[in-house]
């Protein structure tokens, strides 16, 4: 799967943060989500965020890998994290069902496709 990862860019700031009252408005909006037992996750685009949203969101970019990662394979997460951990770059791996998605710190995201990109030429 990593010869095959092909990680690409997404256009976008993204922000991680946790809903109450207005989990219905932006729900919708979301990129991805998960309950926790603080409340409800979500990823949105930075343009999405609510203004009271934690002062502590980072504005992250998000780097998708193009393979098709099964749910039951074994050994891509902890490659992508390792390379990338290597070089100091904190990532939030977000894994869907077709597709493995990297989140990054956005002041980080042309540093971390390079280092995701030389991982995939071995």
């Amino acid at each position: 799967m990593i010869a095959a990862m092909d990680p690409q860019l997404l256009p976008g700031r993204f922000v991680f943060v946790t809903v109450g009252d207005d989990a219905a408005t932006l729900s919708p909006l979301a990129l991805g989500s998960f309950r926790e037992t603080e409340g409800l996750s979500l990823i949105l685009a930075e343009a999405d965020a609510p203004a009271d949203a934690d002062a502590g969101a980072m504005p992250m970019r998000c780097i998708t890998l193009n393979v098709h990662s099964a749910l039951d394979g074994v050994g891509l997460t902890a490659a992508v994290s390792g390379a990338l951990a290597e070089c100091d770059i904190p990532a939030n791996i977000v894994a869907a069902y077709h597709h493995d998605h990297v989140f990054v710190p956005a002041g980080m995201a042309d540093e971390a496709l390079a280092v995701l990109r030389k991982l995939q030429a071995g």
